[in-house]
């Protein structure tokens, strides 16, 4: 328990963020039964899944930081670079509030995280065109005002504690604020997943997460129609007759800007749709998030503002479709069938951390920590329950064994599908545009586009001595491959690493994505992305673990 005058520190705060993705990930299908606003697409928990753990990677890529705001800002910037959806953009602005709060403080009092949370609040004030209550945005505003109404002698804990008791509050009332809630007898999705992360705030600082006896839902949450068949919705759904239905969310990066430009894109993101959120990062660069009918405008009107780059369209009308098929085929509830008929994408994964970011993206995984062999792939497609299976061998077995195992599918009466991945990042690439609610052929094509236009590397150390095109290494060089071949020999694995990293960028990209390996020096992923912020600061970078044992790291240019 944090007595009068102790600290959370900045090991406290990585506590925070481990035990939040934990939490997050035990619940996050809870989350998303309960997402019927702004859109009901059910996919509230997945994004704030997806935000968190982009969040947590970016602050283990930063190294061990030392100071509160160290950590803050480690986590922002994280969140910055993966937030997904309205939910996911509202929690990185968040995390971006408190770190901008700390300033350079090493650990924080309790009126520091009063502080923290308060300016959270007015952060996502800032960024949303239109805040509504009844959401993540009133149960963080109730948070911050509990926090601020306790007396100069409060600890750490109490604040902690008053937060969370008030967000909890605001939460069960929100129900009552926003009539679809009420017609649809559920809390804000949004608020719960903030909820459960000042939960567990409180058990870092007091060492037990609250148990809270929350009502939830107040009757069954009726299952998502379909907008391919609005007679058999119409009479139930209080959005069918509603002209200002949006039908895409439309997301993107915009860099090269300034706040007069952005505030010109927001009043014309303002008059396309709703749910508008511009979100800085405090370096230069903004995530753009709308619900609007003309995507296309929506794109144009960022083009307008800066440089444009990673935009995602989600067309809402073919998500009902996919839910809607998957309800009446005994789907799972998230929107995606397990292994039921349709189509399913079967990735060979090594690692971890690679595991759980292909699964997080719907794929069935298939572990290849040991060599992958003609049998054990066969073996695996077999088990997937679809007509239609896309595999993403991700390197694991060479060309001549794919064809192999291909031949061998032809006879169990379905169509299998190799994607020219050969590399992980190519497979995380490839997955990040899969549609299953595209013609096969044409989802085949995206994806395969995809990975064939995502270059490549890996980081690597010489087990003998042999001749490369670059020269002859020794054992214990450390090797810099492009693709199969071996482009870079140096004896320092960071020299490297950025050596690799300019050869690679010399035909231009904009974002790098990193998997490191579980044989990796700690700091590798750090040092090598200060060289990128160095040499190359108009690229992003998205680093994650791996925890592959071929590679150190393995490297993604798209």
């Amino acid at each position: 328990m944090f007595e009068a005058g102790d600290v959370v520190d900045a090991q406290a705060l990585r506590r925070w963020a481990e035990l939040g993705l934990k939490a997050i990930e035990e619940r996050h299908d809870e989350i998303n039964v309960l997402n019927v606003f702004p859109v009901p697409d059910g996919d509230t928990g997945t994004n704030l899944l997806i935000t968190v753990r982009s969040a947590v990677e970016g602050l283990r890529a930063s190294g061990t930081q030392q100071t509160a705001a160290g950590v803050l800002d480690a986590l922002a910037r994280g969140a910055f670079t993966g937030a997904r959806g309205n939910s996911g953009v509202i929690l990185a602005q968040i995390l971006r509030g408190m770190a901008d709060a700390t300033a350079t403080q090493e650990q924080l009092d309790a009126p520091g995280i009063a502080h923290a949370l308060d300016r959270a609040a007015a952060a996502v004030m800032r960024a949303l065109s239109s805040p509504a209550d009844g959401t993540i945005v009133s149960v963080l505003h109730a948070a911050a005002t509990g926090a601020s109404r306790l007396g100069a002698d409060a600890t750490p804990a109490d604040v902690a504690l008053a937060a969370a008791d008030a967000a909890a509050a605001a939460l069960q009332h929100t129900v009552t604020q926003l009539d679809v809630l009420a017609e649809n007898g559920v809390v804000d999705a949004g608020g719960l997943g903030l909820l459960i992360l000042l939960d567990v705030f409180v058990e870092v600082v007091t060492g037990e997460r609250p148990d809270r006896r929350l009502t939830l839902t107040t009757r069954p949450v009726p299952p998502v129609r379909s907008a391919a068949r609005p007679d058999a919705s119409r009479q139930d759904d209080p959005a069918a007759d509603d002209d200002t239905a949006q039908d895409y969310e439309v997301m993107y990066f915009v860099g090269d800007t300034d706040d007069e430009r952005m505030a010109t894109l927001r009043t014309r993101l303002d008059a396309l749709g709703d749910s508008v959120a511009v979100v800085g990062d405090g370096a230069g660069t903004w995530t753009v998030h709308v619900h609007c009918c003309d995507a296309g405008a929506a794109v144009e009107a960022g083009l307008a503002a800066g440089t444009v780059h990673r935009i995602e369209i989600t067309c809402f009308a073919l998500d009902a479709v996919r839910r809607d098929n998957c309800s009446r085929d005994n789907c799972d509830g998230r929107g995606e069938p397990p292994a039921s008929p349709g189509r399913a994408v079967l990735a060979v994964v090594e690692g971890d951390g690679a595991a759980e970011l292909f699964e997080a993206e719907g794929a069935v995984v298939v572990r290849a920590d040991r060599p992958m062999t003609i049998p054990g792939l066969l073996d695996a497609i077999r088990a997937v329950d679809a007509p239609e299976v896309l595999v993403l061998p991700n390197g694991a077995l060479s060309e001549q064994n794919l064809i192999a195992v291909g031949a061998a599918t032809r006879d169990d009466h379905r169509s299998v599908m190799f994607l020219p991945s050969w590399s992980m990042v190519q497979g995380l690439a490839s997955l990040a545009v899969h549609d299953a609610g595209r013609d096969s052929v044409d989802d085949a094509f995206t994806m395969t586009e995809a990975a064939a236009t995502t270059r490549w590397g890996s980081l690597r150390i010489a087990q003998e001595r042999a001749l490369t095109w670059v020269g002859t290494c020794e054992p214990g060089d450390s090797l810099g491959l492009s693709g199969h071949d071996v482009v870079v020999i140096e004896h320092d694995l960071v020299a490297a690493g950025a050596s690799l990293l300019d050869k690679v960028l010399a035909a231009g990209g904009e974002l790098v994505t990193m998997l490191v390996g579980s044989g990796a020096p700690e700091g590798l992923a750090e040092q090598l992305t200060a060289h990128l912020d160095a040499h190359h600061p108009e690229v992003e970078v998205v680093v994650y673990h791996g925890g592959q044992g071929s590679d150190l790291l393995q490297l993604g240019v798209e």
